[in-house]
């Protein structure tokens, strides 16, 4: 079974144990997380939301927060003297899937 989840805007496709990054969550490590916006179940049975699909929730453990590699930007204006370096690392959440509630 598997089922299609939107966080921090993004879509993702999880099954159950499976690890996933996603955009920061306020929650400490070890807590249990639960996304009820579902769009989609599938598996033997597939059930798809307009939007959401009622009563689906997905639950997930949170095993670390952190922040992603180092994103370096460069901005450059040839013969004008002009340039800029700017760095910026994205936070994330780590998480593992414990089970999909369809």
């Amino acid at each position: 079974m598997y089922a299609i989840i939107e966080t921090g805007g993004k879509q993702v496709k999880v099954v159950e144990g499976q690890e996933i990054y996603v955009e920061k969550i306020d929650a400490n490590t070890d807590e249990t997380v639960t996304f009820d916006k579902v769009l989609l179940v599938g598996g033997d049975d597939v059930k798809v939301g307009v939007p959401y699909v009622e009563g689906a929730t997905v639950t997930a453990k949170v095993e670390k927060q952190g922040r992603q590699k180092k994103v370096t930007i460069i901005k450059f204006k040839p013969k004008k003297n002009y340039s800029r370096k700017q760095g910026h690392r994205q936070p994330y959440t780590k998480l593992v899937v414990e089970k999909i509630n369809a």
